[in-house]
């Protein structure tokens, strides 16, 4: 590959970063100042095409996501006046696009200057399906493509782009405001607002495709939502279930993975390395939902399953049984496929693979999870733990097969290649 090659694809690389990681911030700039997600969305990509178009000739700017915003800005004020539709509206505007400065207030709960939180209200505004609602602030929030969203609900890629699509022009007829809903409308989102983020949560705690094991800076950015809408709810208590659960999981981010970004599982880590000021936190945030009295919901259970791996000093110290019967309440709460097949593994710890073996072939022949790569995953490990090694090597390469990230699956091929 010749030199000038070489810097292109570099410059390219570079691009798909501060998109992955900008995307969220620079949307939700847009979409506040030119009142249209969708056409937000597209003029972020238009400025994405300039910066591979200039940067391997002018270089990277010092700050990738300002530059990228600024000709976003200057894209959407170009076109009002190509289109010579400048009225004052329009006009002020414009004005405002090129004047505004960052005054560097803090944030205030009460005031709710948050780009990317008011443009999570909007994605999860009640005139979109639930599943709209999902796919939208999926894709504008967590930055995933469709290919990306549709693998992890098991439906067609065609499926999650009609309702991208059909989702932005829904808002776009209804004229929903760029803001955050008054109080009074915030039942009818909170559950939105909370299953999206927790979804994007997940995909940065282990994401579903590409090479990377984790997208950590797709769930610090969830945290940090979460933690704005606790303040800004402090009655609802789900949501102090939802922050603990996020603090827990992220205080493992450190000893996750190598130097080379290979996957170290949860028995393998080094405990020394787990973040033990996310941990209080956590624990802080699950004693303020205990304390409003109203018991633990779906997000407050699986905190305190997350509990009890982050307090185990050691993996052999940790409660299964305890674990188990959180996933069973779970279970009764909010009935999953996927709570099943965690639960399983917990009864493997708690009372053995035979146990758990039991639960995860009853799944297999409901055919709900079929497609999903975690339930061949979690079989293949029980069958090589009951000396059953060529079916439980099947299984694995099965799982290597339907998995979409590369990590993970250099992962289940080393476990397969390890049975006897």
């Amino acid at each position: 590959m010749r030199a000038a090659d070489e810097a292109e694809a570099a410059v390219g690389r570079r691009v798909a970063a501060v998109w992955r990681i900008e995307s969220a911030r620079i949307v939700a700039a847009l979409a506040r100042d030119v009142g249209d997600v969708g056409l937000a969305e597209d003029l972020a990509q238009d400025a994405v095409l300039d910066a591979l178009r200039q940067w391997p000739v002018d270089g990277v700017p010092s700050s990738p996501g300002a530059w990228l915003t600024a000709v976003a800005k200057r894209k959407a004020i170009d076109g009002w006046r190509r289109r010579e539709r400048l009225d004052e509206r329009y006009a002020a505007m414009a004005w405002d696009l090129e004047s505004r400065v960052d005054d560097g207030v803090p944030w205030d709960p009460d005031t709710i200057d948050d780009d990317v939180l008011r443009l999570v209200f909007i994605s999860c505004h009640p005139v979109l399906a639930p599943e709209a609602q999902v796919a939208l602030t999926l894709r504008l929030i967590g930055g995933l493509t469709t290919e990306e969203i549709a693998r992890a609900f098991l439906v067609p890629h065609s499926t999650i782009q009609q309702r991208i699509v059909r989702a932005k022009k829904t808002l776009r007829a209804a004229h929903v405001p760029f803001e955050v809903p008054e109080r009074r409308e915030y039942p009818e989102r909170l559950s939105s607002v909370l299953g999206v983020l927790y979804l994007i949560f997940n995909e940065g705690y282990a994401a579903s495709a590409g090479e990377d094991w984790m997208r950590p800076e797709l769930s610090l950015e969830a945290l940090r939502l979460a933690r704005s809408l606790a303040a800004l709810v402090p009655r609802e208590a789900e949501v102090h279930g939802l922050v603990a659960l996020f603090e827990f999981q992220a205080s493992r981010f450190g000893a996750r993975t190598t130097d080379t970004g290979d996957p170290i599982l949860l028995p393998d880590q080094d405990r020394t390395l787990w973040d033990r000021t996310l941990i209080g936190r956590g624990s802080a945030a699950l004693a303020r939902q205990d304390a409003l009295g109203r018991g633990r919901g779906f997000y407050g259970l699986q905190a305190g399953i997350a509990e009890c791996h982050a307090t185990a000093v050691r993996a052999e110290e940790t409660d299964w049984e305890r674990i188990a019967l959180l996933y069973e309440a779970l279970g009764r709460l909010a009935p999953s496929p996927i709570v099943d097949l965690n639960r399983a593994v917990a009864v493997s710890m708690a009372e053995g693979p035979a146990a758990a073996l039991r639960i995860v072939d009853g799944l297999v022949a409901s055919g709900r999870l079929a497609g999903y790569h975690l339930l061949p995953s979690v079989r293949g490990e029980l069958l090589a733990r009951l000396d059953r090694s060529d079916e439980a090597r099947a299984e694995l390469l099965e799982a290597a097969r339907l998995t979409g990230n590369e990590r993970e699956r250099a992962v289940l091929l080393r476990k397969a290649d390890a049975l006897p």
